[in-house]
């Protein structure tokens, strides 16, 4: 059995992908309770702005009005259909006793974000993890905002100067981690990203011996579909979740 490496946080986190969309329609507010009472330590939903700069959850930004679809940005929070949660329904809904990872869909919505989490769930800001494969973009926000925690989403082909450089590039900068998909981490890999300080986190996991993997190369973070399958190997490999 291959040794777990350690992992940068006290307990790593297991995010429900749109709310864990195996269980229930993604990004909606059942979805999102389902994954906190299956045990999900983290949720994970995209974010997109309203015409007056509302944060509404959504994956691929559009919403259908009739006949038409129409995109998010182009329509008030008020034109919006009712099932759309905005960022203020989710923590509403939800509380605050959990991380949440964010995809930046909008390229404006970083600030507003944390100006909502600021207003209803201040104790949450640590444990907000805002994603853009951009690193310029999340340069931006640390200027901003100091407690909130930035993630460099991307993949390795696309790291043209070297994981090695690229993480110190996010440690100089105050980028908190790095998000990459589940198959391109290595043991090697993550006690690398760890060395400069920054957390490891994997997407795309959906099958048992990808999460034992994934937690035996100590990753701080998983993302998956399937909430129950993620829990329940947590629970084999690193004992009871917590924050």
């Amino acid at each position: 059995m291959q040794q777990r490496l350690p992992s940068l946080l006290d307990r790593p986190i297991g995010f429900a992908h749109r709310g864990g969309r195996a269980h229930a329609p993604e990004n909606t507010l059942e979805a999102f309770l389902l994954a906190l009472r299956l045990g999900a330590t983290g949720l994970e939903t995209d974010v997109w702005l309203s015409a007056d700069g509302v944060p509404v959850i959504s994956h691929d930004g559009s919403v259908r009005t009739g006949l038409r679809t129409r995109r998010i940005r182009d329509l008030t929070s008020g034109q919006l259909p009712q099932h759309l949660p905005t960022l203020v329904d989710l923590l509403q809904h939800c509380g605050t006793d959990y991380h949440l990872s964010i995809d930046l869909k909008d390229p404006d919505a970083g600030k507003p974000v944390i100006d909502v989490v600021r207003s209803y769930g201040p104790d949450l800001l640590t444990r907000v993890w805002l994603c853009h494969p951009l690193v310029q973009e999340l340069l931006t926000l640390r200027g901003y905002d100091t407690d909130i925690r930035l993630v460099d989403s991307t993949r390795l082909d696309r790291i043209k100067e070297g994981p090695e450089r690229r993480l110190a590039t996010l440690a100089e900068h105050g980028i908190d981690g790095i998000n990459l998909f589940h198959t391109e981490w290595t043991g090697g890999l993550s006690t690398l990203a760890h060395r400069f300080g920054r957390t490891a986190f994997g997407w795309g996991i959906e099958h048992e011996r990808h999460f034992q993997a994934a937690y035996r190369m100590g990753l701080d973070a998983v993302y998956s579909d399937h909430v129950d399958r993620m829990m329940d190997v947590y629970r084999e490999e690193l004992g009871k979740p917590g924050l």
